[in-house]
This record gives C-alpha cells, structure tokens and sequence, in this order.
C-alpha cells in the first residue's frame, strides 16, 4: 500500500485535533484574563484617585477590589492548571517529550496553584484584620512575593501557548 505523499505535520499530534483546539483557547482565556487582571486591571483600580478625584478610596479598599479580581479568576487559574496536569503529563508518558515545553507547562502549574492556593488565601487573610495591615512587613513582602508569582505565571503560559503555536500543532 502506497504511503501518503502529502506534507509531515510539523510533530504527531499526541491527541485529537479536537482536543487540541479547546486545549490552545484555554491557555490563551487564561493568558488574557491574567493581563487583563494585571496590566489593565491593577493600574486603574490602584490609581482611581486619579480618575475620581482624590479621597473616593484608601490604598486598602483598592486592594480589596482588586483581591476579589483575583479571587473570581482563580477558578480559572486552577482549572488550567488542572488540564495542564492532565495534557502535558499525558505528553509525558506518551514520550512526546519537549524540554521548552515540559519546564514552561511545570513552572505554569507551580505558580499557578501557589498563587490560587498558598498566596491568595494568605492575603485574604491579612485583610481581615484590617486596614492596619497595610503596615505590616510580613503583608508588605507577602503581597510583594504573590505579584512576582503571578508574572511569572503569565510568562510561562505565555511560553507554553507559543511554544505550541510556534510548532504549528492545529
């Protein structure tokens, strides 16, 4: 029997096309909610004094609002960071192996849940005792460290979602 002469896809699709695509649109929801959320979200809750005329909210009641951005996001956070589990380790024990891949889909998982399950539980927390918070080291370098997981967690989805467009999966 003859062997199709058409063009090699680029690597085996390890899964279903129609598996692939609803996996690709959840990376990029996810990528999409996380900058909203941090580039567009975070600078105008944070500099509303700006937009509304100074006194309409403390620094405290910013950071109130924006917790619960992130707070509602974190389902999704987590449910990518699920499937992430279950598509890469499958790659994984399938030898559809690719080190970009494998370390960028890794560090997503890892920041993803420590944000959603370490880091927000801890902020919610430390709001609950009130404005007087905002002058606490620990609250300060908390906060601090849960800024850098989650831009770290956007860079590395962002490298797993291109990592697969750029090898032209779908």
């Amino acid at each position: 029997m003859a062997q199709p002469t058409g063009p090699k896809p680029a690597i085996e699709l390890s899964i279903p096309k129609k598996l692939w695509i609803p996996y690709l649109m959840l990376l990029g929801i996810t990528l999409g909610a996380g900058l909203c959320a941090g580039v567009i979200g975070a600078p105008v809750i944070f500099h509303a004094d700006d937009l509304l005329g100074g006194g309409v909210l403390t620094h405290f009641q910013e950071g109130l609002i924006m917790t619960q951005i992130f707070v509602k996001m974190n389902w999704l956070v987590n449910l990518t960071c699920v499937v992430i589990l279950v598509v890469e380790g499958y790659h994984f024990l399938r030898f559809y192996r690719d080190q970009v891949t494998f370390y960028s889909a890794f560090v997503t998982v890892w920041t993803g849940f420590m944000f959603t399950l370490y880091y927000t539980p801890q902020i919610l927390e430390f709001q609950r005792q009130g404005e007087s918070i905002m002058e606490n080291e620990l609250f300060a370098k908390t906060h601090m460290m849960s800024e850098w997981d989650f831009k770290i967690f956007v860079v590395a989805l962002a490298i797993l979602l291109g990592r697969y467009l750029y090898r032209k999966i779908v």
